[in-house]
């Protein structure tokens, strides 16, 4: 019996290390990564390694915690059956689900994950090279429900497309609907399709504030901004401590420059890139908020969407009495514009009455002129680049640091 005991009590363990490993690996902040890269040890290289194939370690820690899980239930069963005798009392099988649950719940889940949480990195290098040994004597069955998973999830999202295609065939085919109604109509079947990606600013737009900053610093940026809500970073912007509402700080206005201005800051509320817009939607709706920072699958700032923005998907532009009336693009003749680096392709075919999806085999993964630019340049943009796509002749106007400020886009006619 005190074998069994002991066996149990090792497995317990090993349970608990699994489900603390499964929150430590997945919560490491771009920093703590970034620290580990800078060390030269075999478990933080083993940490990264696993990380390479988020996949895999999550199907090797979950396969490996359900097998010792039911190694726990199967010996706790044994032991208690040798243990106590029931006599067929029918309080056999409460007393044992129980007690096997309080167990795994409170030392195999509750507490190894609120210990991760605190201590991310040190549960991480302590498991890596174990799992990534499990990882190798598993590989058949993370295999099997990676590759299964990953098939299921294909075929959900062809699901979804197809329901969004016959959504917009069923709006062409209306005719009763006014071409307003008809383009708010659109815009909310292409919601359930598009993603934060498409319509976030990007992190090179974002408008932020370091914590650091002395309060009058915070004063000219909410003056020179215009904006009611502006993140908060520490050092860097991979590093979101808050956002700031500008209504907080109203009743402060008057304090002096030694102020402490940063304890008046609401928690960030961070998007993956990849997000819905639909489901962005519902969740400015159901926290209650309407800024959210965009970020990518390692967790670095990439951007920042507002509920303005998925609102203007649907409705249009939306302007107040502070906006400033100001385009995107200047018309300079007939078939000549002025665009600035940063205009979505996506605009840029709408300006030019082109088909949507012209330039997608031109720009790689860009998203903006000056990127599509900059993929076959493969270097930094300067004055006088000219470049031509589906004759379209693209030129640079000005530069402004390292970035494309103003392209000339000029329609040609095509080749004979």
């Amino acid at each position: 019996m005190v074998v069994w005991l002991a066996i149990i009590v090792v497995l317990l363990c090993i349970s608990a290390l699994a489900s603390g490993s499964e929150t430590a690996f997945f919560s490491l902040s771009p920093a703590q990564l970034e620290a580990l890269r800078s060390k030269e040890s075999a478990k933080s290289r083993a940490v990264l390694q696993l990380l390479d194939e988020k996949d895999y370690l999550l199907a090797t820690i979950l396969v490996l915690n359900n097998l010792v899980n039911i190694c726990i239930v199967v010996l706790c069963n044994n032991f208690i059956d040798g243990l106590v005798n029931f006599y067929s009392t029918g309080w056999e099988f409460a007393i044992k689900t129980v007690l096997v649950t309080f167990l795994l719940l409170l030392f195999g889940e509750i507490m190894p994950k609120v210990f991760a949480n605190y201590n991310p990195v040190r549960l991480a290098t302590l498991m890596a090279v174990p799992l990534a040994g499990m990882r190798k004597v598993l590989t058949p069955l993370t295999f099997i429900l990676v590759k299964y998973s990953s098939g299921l999830a294909e075929k959900r999202g062809h699901r979804a497309d197809i329901s969004v295609d016959e959504l917009s065939d069923a709006l062409e085919m209306t005719e009763q609907t006014d071409q307003e109604e008809r383009q708010m109509l659109t815009g909310i079947v292409q919601l359930a399709n598009s993603e934060i990606h498409d319509i976030m600013h990007p992190r090179l737009d974002i408008t932020a504030l370091n914590i650091e900053e002395k309060f009058s610093r915070v004063k000219e940026v909410i003056i020179s901004s215009g904006y009611s809500r502006i993140p908060v970073y520490r050092e860097t912007l991979d590093n979101i401590e808050g956002v700031l509402y500008v209504k907080d700080l109203i009743p402060h206005i008057n304090r002096g420059n030694d102020f402490e201005w940063n304890t008046l800051l609401r928690p960030a509320y961070f998007a993956p890139e990849h997000s819905k817009l639909g489901d962005m939607l519902e969740e400015f709706r159901s926290r209650k908020v309407h800024v959210a920072i965009v970020v990518d699958e390692y967790g670095s700032t990439v951007g920042l969407i507002t509920l303005e923005d998925i609102l203007e998907e649907i409705v249009g532009e939306i302007s107040d009495e502070s906006d400033i009336d100001e385009s995107f693009f200047q018309r300079l003749d007939d078939g000549i514009y002025l665009f600035e680096g940063k205009t979505h392709i996506g605009d840029l075919e709408r300006v030019l009455s082109l088909p949507e999806g012209t330039f997608d085999d031109c720009k790689g993964q860009a998203e903006t002129i000056a990127g599509m630019m900059l993929e076959r340049k493969r270097e930094f943009l300067r004055k006088g680049d000219k470049m031509t796509f589906h004759n379209i002749r693209f030129s640079v106007e000005s530069i402004e640091g390292r970035k494309a400020d103003k392209i000339r886009v000029e329609q040609t006619q095509p080749r004979q």
